[in-house]
């Protein structure tokens, strides 16, 4: 008996010892494992808090400075407020979530000096959102901003606001900026006298300018902006501010060459919008300056307005027909565009585009994107048109309803023979069903 007892004490003791060392093991794994999983987050460099920050959205960076104060000093650093994007919209109107009340009177306080790329961005088409971006303009006197961007989702906005109003605003940033390189102002108020205030403080700097649909604006100000703004790379308007002087200023020793010119040739009124026509000399001198310019021309247009158009070669690059055009005006097209790259045509007739297709094959060299809506083009044609341009068509985007079966092909064929003189696997476009 005293024998067991003593066995059973041994066996007893061996057993806590070694429960006692398992413990002891699992709490130096535990302290291990919790030294690797727990990282001191608050010592992290700032360096690296930054670039995390760079990328998280708005709210989310807000939050994330609530965590200790070395993330909230990070969220108040200068270069995570040299870009930003004002959304304003009315709760009322729109589920779209707008930068809060709060934080903007935070940004004008603390980072309206750091401020250099800021586009304002109306989410709605309410006089109240537009109002709210313009008293944010007008509160930024100490700010230099590089780029500002003016954007409308749902017009009218700013053309509902009183033309003052958005004038006052504008002009504090003109003023103050001194260094603007890019300039987005579609669809607003502008006018003539703010655009003189814009090149006497910004002609050394602009260089990007973009003001379609800005019904104040005369011809005589945009060409004040290409007299004065020699170093312009950029420049959209209206067609209606296009003028021959406007040209030949873009042309001229003293200006560097442009880059990018879109022309918006837009009529609201069938009948109602008379269109100039611009001198053949005035579009040699300004691609004898600029000869790699890309000359982007958006036609929004009915029929009968496109007379005063490619009547003799106009050196237009990339070409955008909105609505419906006729058969007379692309075989014009054929004849008087021999730069261009790219061409959209969203609506034709019902008469088959064949001759135009090809005579646009033949003349036009470059050509290496072609974009059909709502046309029709035999099979036999449209594999004709592709064969004569063969690869350089890199884009090809033709809805099949477009295609029009024939003695020589099907649809089912279609595919294999341009798949064939492209050199690479291609199929038409397929109408969504829902």
């Amino acid at each position: 008996m005293k024998r067991g007892r003593k066995t059973n004490d041994a066996n007893g003791s061996s057993a806590e010892e070694t429960t006692e060392k398992e413990s002891k093991r699992h709490k130096v794994l535990d302290e291990k494992t919790t030294g690797v999983q727990s990282p001191d987050w608050a010592n992290l460099l700032q360096d690296i808090i930054l670039q995390v920050f760079q990328y998280l959205p708005l709210l989310d960076r807000a939050h994330a400075s609530q965590v200790c104060r070395s993330w909230n000093q990070v969220f108040h650093m200068p270069d995570l407020w040299r870009c930003f994007e004002f959304e304003l919209n009315q709760p009322a109107t729109s589920y779209l979530r707008a930068t809060h009340p709060e934080l903007i009177k935070q940004i004008i306080k603390r980072h309206s000096n750091h401020l250099q790329y800021v586009s304002f961005k109306v989410v709605d088409s309410s006089k109240e959102s537009a109002e709210a971006a313009c008293d944010i303009l007008s509160q930024l006197v100490n700010c230099s901003l590089k780029t500002l961007g003016l954007i409308s989702t749902a017009r009218p906005s700013f053309m509902d606001l009183p033309k003052s109003h958005f004038i006052s605003a504008l002009t504090v940033v003109f003023v103050n900026s001194k260094s603007l390189s890019s300039l987005k102002i579609d669809d607003t108020p502008v006018d003539d006298p703010s655009l003189k205030v814009l090149v006497a403080n910004n002609s050394d700097t602009l260089k990007l300018l973009k003001m379609s649909s800005c019904p104040h604006v005369s011809p005589a100000g945009i060409l004040c902006v290409a007299d004065q703004c020699h170093g312009l790379r950029e420049l959209a308007l209206n067609y209606h501010l296009l003028s021959d002087e406007l040209l030949l200023a873009l042309s001229s020793e003293k200006h560097v060459r442009l880059e990018h010119l879109r022309i918006d040739v837009v009529s609201e009124n069938p009948g109602q919008t008379q269109f100039h026509t611009i001198q053949k000399s005035s579009w040699d001198a300004f691609i004898k300056h600029s000869p790699k310019v890309n000359l982007v021309m958006y036609f929004f247009l009915y029929e009968e307005e496109f007379d005063p158009f490619f009547r003799y070669e106009i050196p237009v690059t990339h070409l955008y027909f909105g609505r419906s055009v006729s058969k007379d005006v692309l075989g014009r097209v054929g004849m008087t565009c021999p730069r261009l790259v790219e061409l959209v045509v969203c609506a034709n007739g019902l008469r088959p585009l064949d001759e135009e297709l090809i005579r646009i094959a033949e003349r036009c060299k470059y050509l290496s994107a072609v974009g059909l809506g709502e046309c029709e083009v035999s099979c036999s044609a449209f594999v004709e048109f592709v064969k004569m341009c063969g690869g350089r068509l890199s884009q090809l985007s033709i809805m099949e309803e477009v295609l029009i079966p024939d003695q020589k092909y099907s649809l089912e064929q279609i595919h294999w023979e341009v798949s064939k003189h492209l050199g690479r696997v291609w199929f038409p476009d397929m109408m969504p069903t829902w």
